[in-house]
């Protein structure tokens, strides 16, 4: 492959350019999912009950409007001006009872009162399209803009919205600080002033392609759009450090200064080197797959493939421009800011014993906070954004102004006799934290027939199949509470249909704290063991793999750890994605530290001298690889409003760190406290343990 590689870099490039044209097609033409529900298993009832509404009904999403200064004849031109906007099905609100002859004052009082407030009265939205599919989306600005400033739209379809609006004046920016600090980091660290700029060409054209290529997948999450480039950025870069630094040491070994043989050689060692660390790397990513909630699947699909794609741009495209730019590359030269790093390693093998202590000291409080994580995690998906978006302005005013934290959609079956469905509703009332029952029963202040009712609002609520029920709940998403309430109302519809389904943001989310709190043990233990097997296989021995996942595992610990001890809030997916991320592209370090200090052993150093070379010769690469995957990441964390993005690169950022000093600092001590167990457990290295008998 080197060979073909060297000779053809002309094509090579060109082939690399002429792929961004399908890549940046099929980037935009991928459509972005901005709503985490979606991403439960068909298997939910929650799930089954959404469908069951837009089959029955031809209603999806579901918004309560809050409408300002309007007197009932305005309000119904405004909700009229609703009803004409593409896929919004139904409008319920005192200006349709209004224009339908029907008198409010019939409806009772406790009614009345909870949807009209002083100059504030809600009006009820059903659109026939899911929560945060682009048609709701677009009927949302389109509501906004109709109401000029007289209404407030809440719920979740507002909130996806305002989520995608605010991410697409974002995620270019997230690229631009990736990129920029990144760059920033290299031409200081590095030796060579264009080298930085090549291994982003390169990077930059495998991140299109994969970005191009999730059209194979229809969708993707927004999470995964706005980290996959600064992920594959970041975690990539390391390829094509190794490939230069090799490239480097053969061009200076080779006295006819030949940069095809020297980058010859580069290739091949790096197809050998990269391996391993890649492998681990696309592992983690993979064992995100085997999550329940979908969004793992989403965003392991798209890392592993960006992965994958770093690897062969960095044996490809990077060589190609190494060589076409050689003798610029040769004028630009510089001297890295890095030290030698030979007495620190010294320093670290003499004091070998005190730093094992330490560790000992820090894994017991690392455990404690990484374990207690949890106790700072939000499930509430609309805290992720900030509090002064039009949704969350909206939220605020329903909360305050009618005690609406909440609304649940009951389906129950039509041919309950009218007695059967009251009983129902009047058990349904006496649950706690519901304010409000809102079905065909409950508009009549009598006893008086559904026949009463106008055929316009009769049909919103039933069809062949079912009725629908609205509850309006004082209680939050994600709380104690909300989850008994859950418990209590699936509990009294059931009892009167056995086949009753609860519709809800709140039950949906409910299932997703199910789903993901197993979730997390189940994927951190897949990628545990495929690393374990993959590091196996790379260095040929039982008890390194041990080793090695042991001292990453403590890292994650301390970062996870540390949100808990310093209060930080983490959406509820970011755990589960640090810990696999972190372990898939920090093990990297471990594994270059590990085969370096093997190699030397066997090349006859005792086991300081060997840890020794082998920190000497790691550090600065661990350093540059660490501080790239902070750069990429620490911007973003701090630029991005929303929390999921934000809070997901701040503990990559912060991981990168702890990992930059956990794995020079106690890898080495732990290598030569087992060196014995090593040499005897590795394959080529028993030879060793004769050399000693001797």
């Amino acid at each position: 492959m080197e060979k073909f590689v060297v000779k053809f870099r002309k094509l090579i490039l060109a082939l690399a350019i002429i792929l961004l044209i399908p890549s940046i097609f099929g980037f935009l033409n991928t459509r972005v999912n901005y709503d985490m529900l979606t991403y439960l298993p068909d298997s939910m009832e929650t799930v089954k009950g959404q469908q069951e509404l837009l089959e029955s009904f031809g209603k999806g999403a579901f918004s309560l409007i809050i409408a300002e200064d309007l007197p009932e004849s305005e309000q119904a031109k405004l909700e009229l001006k609703f009803k004409l906007i593409p896929h919004v099905d139904t409008v319920i609100g005192y200006g349709t009872i209004y224009n339908s002859n029907f008198p409010a004052q019939i409806l009772p009082g406790e009614i009345y009162n909870k949807f009209q407030k002083g100059n504030e009265s809600l009006i009820a939205v059903f659109f026939d399209t899911s929560t945060s599919a682009d048609e709701t989306m677009d009927a949302v600005n389109k509501i906004r803009e109709a109401a000029d400033g007289h209404a407030y739209v809440s719920g979740m379809s507002a909130f996806a919205t305002d989520l995608r609006k605010l991410s697409e004046q974002e995620e270019i920016f997230y690229v631009i600080i990736a990129v920029c600090l990144a760059l920033l980091v290299m031409l200081t660290l590095l030796d060579n002033w264009l080298a930085p700029v090549l291994f982003l060409a390169s990077i930059g054209v495998m991140i299109f392609i994969n970005l191009g290529t999730n059209i194979i997948f229809g969708e993707i999450s927004y999470i995964t759009k706005a980290l996959s480039a600064i992920l594959q950025l970041a975690v990539t870069m390391d390829y094509s450090i190794f490939v230069w630094h090799s490239y480097r040491e053969f061009l200076a070994k080779d006295k006819k200064k030949d940069k095809d043989e020297a980058m010859k050689k580069a290739i091949k060692a790096a197809l050998s080197s990269v391996f391993g660390g890649s492998a681990t790397t696309v592992a983690g990513f993979l064992a995100l797959c085997f999550m329940t909630f979908g969004l793992g699947l989403d965003l392991g699909l798209v890392m592993a493939k960006g992965v994958i794609l770093g690897v062969i741009g960095s044996v490809t495209v990077l060589p190609a421009l190494i060589l076409t730019f050689g003798n610029v590359i040769e004028k630009l030269d510089h001297k890295s800011l890095l030290p030698d790093f030979t007495k620190v390693s010294k320093g670290i093998v003499k004091i070998f014993p005190a730093l094992l202590i330490i560790f000992v000291a820090i894994i017991p409080p690392a455990v404690i906070g990484y374990k207690n994580t949890n106790d700072n995690v939000y499930y509430t998906i609309a805290d992720s954004l900030p509090s002064d978006m039009e949704f969350a302005v909206a939220n605020k005013k329903l909360s305050e102004n009618f005690g609406m934290a909440n609304v649940h959609m009951t389906l129950t079956s039509s041919s309950l006799n009218q007695e059967t469905a009251y009983n129902m509703s009047e058990e349904l009332k006496n649950i706690s934290g519901i304010k409000t029952v809102l079905n065909l029963e409950s508009l009549l202040s009598t006893d008086a027939p559904l026949e009463i009712l106008p055929k316009s609002i009769v049909d919103v609520a039933r069809s062949d199949k079912w009725e629908l029920t609205i509850l309006i709940s004082e209680y939050r998403t994600a709380t104690d509470e909300m989850a008994e309430q859950i418990k209590n109302i699936n509990s009294v519809i059931k009892k009167y249909d056995e086949h009753a389904l609860l519709v809800s943001e709140s039950s949906s989310t409910q299932d997703m704290i199910d789903l993901t709190s197993v979730d997390f043990q189940v994927v951190n233990a897949i990628s545990i063991v495929a690393i374990f097997i993959i590091i196996a296989i790379v260095t040929g021995s039982v008890s390194l793999p041990f080793i090695l996942i042991s001292v990453i595992e403590s890292a994650i610990f301390m970062n996870l750890g540390l949100s808990y001890f310093l209060g930080d809030r983490l959406s509820f997916i970011t755990p589960i994605c640090i810990s696999t991320i972190q372990l898939g592209a920090t093990i990297d370090y471990a594994i270059l530290m590990t085969t370096r200090y093997k190699r030397e052993r066997l090349n006859g150093e005792d086991k300081k001298s060997a840890a020794i070379i082998a920190l000497k010769t790691s550090i600065p690469s661990i350093i540059i690889s660490g501080a790239v995957l902070f750069a990429a990441t620490i911007g973003v964390a701090v630029y991005s409003r929303a929390d999921m993005i934000s809070s997901m690169c701040m503990l990559m950022a912060r991981g990168a760190v702890i990992s930059i000093f956990v794995v020079p600092l106690f890898l080495a001590p732990m290598l030569i406290l087992t060196d014995p167990i090593v040499i005897r457990t590795t394959l080529g290295m028993k030879k060793l343990v004769r050399k000693e008998k001797k």
